[in-house]
C-alpha cells in the first residue's frame, strides 16, 4: 500500500517515479457547461472521448506521452457488491483495455477504498464488528468479485483509514487557502461561495444543499459540505487539529488522488450518480488546494443498470442481484459481452432475456470459431469459397473496428462489425454435395485470429484452450469428445454416402442407414445438453430429414 510517512501531502518521490505531478501547458476551449474547459497540451491519443466537463466528444490528450493517469471512485465497503457496482467496473475496464491494448495508452489507475463512512459505523453496529473488521471483509469480497468478472485491479488501491494524516494535511491546505472553516463543534466545511460561480463544472444547474438539518446545523451556509467531521459517542475516530473526528466522503477522494498524481489528473471515473455532488465537490476541493484552473481533464460516467426498466439496480431499492448469485447461472463472458451492447455512457436494461441473448451470441461466436478451426483441418467439407470477399470483408472489418473504439469507445458498432464478418464467414462455410475444388484454410486462420485477438482485448476469451487444470482432466476430457466427434462424424458420413448400385437398391440402402444419421442427431442433441455444440454447416433443420427430403426431390426429377 502506498503511504506517506509525512504529515505533509505530497508524496513527491512517487509522483516522480510515475511521471505525474507537473502541470502541462492548456489552451482554453469553451465548455458545454457554462465554463471555459481548457484543452490539455500533451499526446492526442487518437481518441473522441465524451467528457463530462463540456457535455460533448473531444480529443482525448494526455499529458504524458503514451501514459495516462487515472483515478477512480471505488467501493463502500459495507455489503455485498451487486451487479449495478459490476456494470461500471466492467464497462471502465473494458475502456483501459482498449486504450491500453489498442491505442498503446499506459494506464496508472488509481481506486480509492472508502472504509471508514456512515453505513459502515451503522451496519458494525449493527452486526456487532468493528467497523475496520467489516470493512476489510467487504473489501475482499468485492476484489474477489471483480477477479471473478475479469476486472484488471488498479495500479493500486488506497484505503481511507491509512490515509487520514495526508487527508488532514489537504483539509489544511484548503482552509489556508480560503476555502474552508473550522467550527467549536469540531467540524470542517467548505465555504461554497468562496468558489464564486466557478461551481457547477458537472452540471448546468447545481441542485440544492444536501446536508444536515438547518437546526442541528453548525455551517456557514447550507450548501456548505463537510471536510471533518466531529467524532461522535462510541464512533471510531482519529486526532486532528479540529479534535477528534474522521474525514467527510468528498475530501477522501481529492486527497488521494492528489497524493499520487499531484495538482493534474487526465482522467476520473464513475457511475453517473457519482457526477454530483461528489465528482463536483472533488474538483471545488482540488482546484483550491493546487490553487489551479482545471484538476480533472477528463470526467467519464457510466449509465446505471436498470430493472424492470427504470428503476436504478440498488441496495436501497432492493431490486439488486448479488455478483457471486448472478455467476452460478451466467459466465463473467456473457455479463461482458452483454455490457459491450450499448454504450458505457447510456442506461442498460437487465433482465434473463437480456442474459440469455448475450449467452446465445456467445455461444454462436464459439459455434463459428469451432466450423472455422474444422473446416482448416480439412473436417468441415464445404464448396470452395469465395477467398478474395474473405479477405476485403476482414480489412474493412478491421477498419470498422477501429473507427468504433476511437469513436468514444464504441463497442456496440464494433461488436456489430465482428458479427457481420462472422455472417459472412457462415454463409462460405455451406455444406456441400461434391465438396471438391480448391480450399483456403489460411483466410479463415485470420479471420479467428482477428476475433479471437478482438474478444480478448476487451476480456472475452473465445481461444480455444487444450488445458485448463492442474491435474489434466480437462485436457483428457477435451480430447475424449474430440474423438467421439470424429467417430460421429465418420459414421454420418457413411450414412450419407450413395453407394455405386442401381437406383432401387441405392435408395433401399440408404433408408436402412437412416438410423445411423437419426442416432447422430440424437448424440449432438445430448451433448449440446452438456453445453458442447456440434454444429452441421449449412443446415436449417433436422439434417436426417433434410437430406432424404432432397433426395426424394431428386428423384422425382430423374422420373419425370
Amino acid at each position: 500500500m502506498l503511504r506517506t510517512k509525512s504529515p505533509r501531502l505530497g508524496a513527491p518521490l512517487l509522483r516522480a517515479a510515475l511521471g505525474f505531478g507537473r502541470r502541462a501547458g492548456v489552451r482554453a476551449a469553451s465548455g458545454g457547461r457554462g465554463h471555459a474547459w481548457l484543452r490539455p497540451a500533451g499526446q492526442d491519443t487518437g481518441v473522441q472521448v465524451y467528457n463530462s466537463l463540456t457535455g460533448r466528444k473531444e480529443p482525448l490528450v494526455v499529458e504524458r506521452a503514451g501514459t495516462a493517469s487515472w483515478y477512480s471512485c471505488g467501493p463502500t465497503v459495507y455489503d455485498h457488491a451487486h451487479l449495478g457496482h459490476a456494470c461500471s467496473y466492467v464497462r471502465f475496464d473494458i475502456i483501459r483495455r482498449i486504450l491500453t491494448r489498442v491505442f498503446g495508452c499506459n494506464i496508472v489507475m488509481v481506486m480509492g477504498i472508502t472504509d471508514v463512512d456512515d453505513k459502515i459505523i451503522q451496519r458494525a453496529r449493527e452486526m456487532d464488528l468493528p467497523p475496520v473488521s467489516l470493512a476489510r471483509h467487504y473489501e475482499e469480497e468485492f476484489k474477489q468479485d471483480m477477479a471473478a468478472l475479469k476486472v484488471l485491479p488498479p495500479t493500486v488501491y488506497l484505503r481511507v483509514t491509512e490515509n487520514i494524516p495526508q487527508i488532514i494535511s489537504f483539509i489544511e491546505g484548503i482552509i489556508a487557502r480560503g476555502h474552508a472553516y473550522s467550527t467549536a463543534k469540531g467540524n470542517v466545511y467548505f465555504d461554497l461561495k468562496s468558489r464564486g460561480d466557478k461551481y457547477g463544472k458537472l452540471v448546468s444547474v447545481a441542485p440544492g444543499p444536501v446536508g444536515e438539518p438547518a437546526g442541528d446545523s453548525d455551517k456557514r451556509h447550507a450548501s456548505d459540505f463537510a471536510l471533518w467531521k466531529a467524532a461522535k459517542p462510541e464512533e471510531i475516530f482519529w486526532a486532528s487539529p479540529w479534535g477528534h473526528g474522521r474525514p467527510g466522503w468528498h475530501i477522501e477522494c481529492s486527497a488521494m488522488a492528489s497524493m499520487v498524481f499531484g495538482g493534474q489528473l487526465d482522467i476520473h471515473s464513475g457511475g453517473i450518480d457519482l457526477a454530483f455532488p461528489h465528482h463536483e465537490n472533488e474538483i471545488a476541493q482540488c482546484e483550491a488546494f493546487h490553487q489551479c484552473r482545471q484538476w480533472g481533464n477528463y470526467f467519464l460516467h457510466s449509465g446505471h443498470l436498470h430493472v424492470k426498466g427504470k428503476e436504478k439496480m440498488s441496495k436501497s431499492l432492493k431490486n439488486y442481484v448479488a455478483i457471486k448469485d448472478f455467476l452460478r447461472t451466467f459466465s463473467p463472458d456473457v455479463f461482458r459481452l452483454f455490457c459491450t451492447r450499448s454504450s458505457y455512457r447510456s442506461a442498460i436494461d437487465y433482465s434473463d432475456n437480456a442474459m440469455l441473448h448475450a449467452q446465445h451470441l456467445l455461444l454462436g461466436l464459439h459455434s463459428f470459431l469451432g466450423d472455422a478451426r474444422a473446416y482448416m483441418k480439412g473436417q468441415l467439407a464445404c464448396s470452395p469459397v469465395q477467398e478474395d470477399q474473405l479477405w476485403e470483408g476482414l480489412s474493412s472489418t478491421k477498419g470498422a473496428v477501429w473507427a468504433a473504439l476511437a469513436d468514444d469507445f464504441d463497442t456496440p458498432r464494433a461488436v456489430d462489425a465482428i458479427l457481420g464478418l462472422v455472417h459472412l464467414g457462415n454463409g462460405q462455410l455451406r455444406a456441400a454435395q461434391d465438396p471438391g475444388g480448391p480450399r483456403s484454410p489460411a483466410v479463415f486462420g485470420a479471420i479467428v485470429s482477428y476475433i479471437e485477438q478482438f474478444f480478448g482485448t476487451i476480456g472475452i476469451s473465445l481461444a480455444n484452450q487444450q488445458c485448463v487444470s492442474e491435474d489434466g482432466s480437462a485436457a483428457t476430457l477435451h480430447s475424449v469428445v474430440e474423438e467421439l466427434v470424429r467417430f460421429r462424424q465418420s459414421v454420418r458420413q457413411f450414412a450419407l454416402t450413395a453407394p455405386e448400385a442401381p437406383r432401387e437398391a441405392r435408395q433401399q440402402q440408404l433408408l436402412e442407414r437412416r438410423p445411423l444419421l437419426e442416432a447422430c442427431d440424437a448424440l449432438r442433441q445430448d451433448l449440446a445438453a452438456h453445453g458442447i455444440n456440434i454444429k452441421t454447416a449449412g443446415s436449417q433443420s433436422n439434417p436426417a430429414s433434410h437430406v432424404f427430403s432432397h433426395m426424394t426431390h431428386l428423384e422425382d426429377a430423374e422420373a419425370g
